[in-house]
């Protein structure tokens, strides 16, 4: 089986993140080689993919940012190097509409971009994208309606306007 850390992620958000399961934790150490470690082990994930997940969304809780005001209407994003080899015009697009929308802040926007990236994935689809998305507005306090919208987007095939 092939494999990614976006899908040892998805394992996690399907299984405890939207049921509000609280996964066996405790120390790094003691959830690398605890019941949550051999769970995924036992659902078929290489140690070296689960890893890389867990330092994916320490990475993630590390970028999160406290309180503060979103910011909204920047400068125009330009997309650079492996930026550009990693997400297609589709991506970059739904990540312009987002911000647009008012779905993603400017940081939010960042920090989904450096997330994305941080995947041991050659390109991301735009589905794979929206996912990245999903966590990020899950992991991000005041985005309550942001990941409500973002989750119903995820099960439709025509994007749902926002109001």
């Amino acid at each position: 089986m092939k494999e990614s850390i976006l899908d040892v992620l998805l394992y996690l958000f399907e299984h405890y993140f939207t049921n509000d399961a609280v996964p066996p934790v405790g120390d790094r150490d003691s959830l690398q080689s605890g019941p949550l470690f051999n769970e995924l082990t036992e659902a078929g994930f290489s140690p070296a993919e689960i890893h890389k997940a867990f330092d994916w969304l320490d990475a993630l809780a590390e970028q999160r940012p406290e309180a503060a005001t979103p910011r909204v209407g920047g400068p125009t994003r330009v997309f650079h190097g492996p930026e550009l080899d990693k997400l297609d015009v589709e991506c970059r697009g739904f990540l312009l509409f987002l911000e647009q929308q008012g779905i993603l802040d400017t940081d939010q926007r960042e920090l989904v971009l450096d997330r994305a990236l941080a995947l041991d994935q050659d390109e991301l689809d735009l589905d794979d994208l929206k996912w990245v998305v999903l966590l990020v507005l899950f992991n991000q306090p005041g985005s309550e309606a942001a990941y409500a919208w973002m989750e119903t987007q995820m099960f439709l095939d025509e994007p749902e306007p926002v109001h």
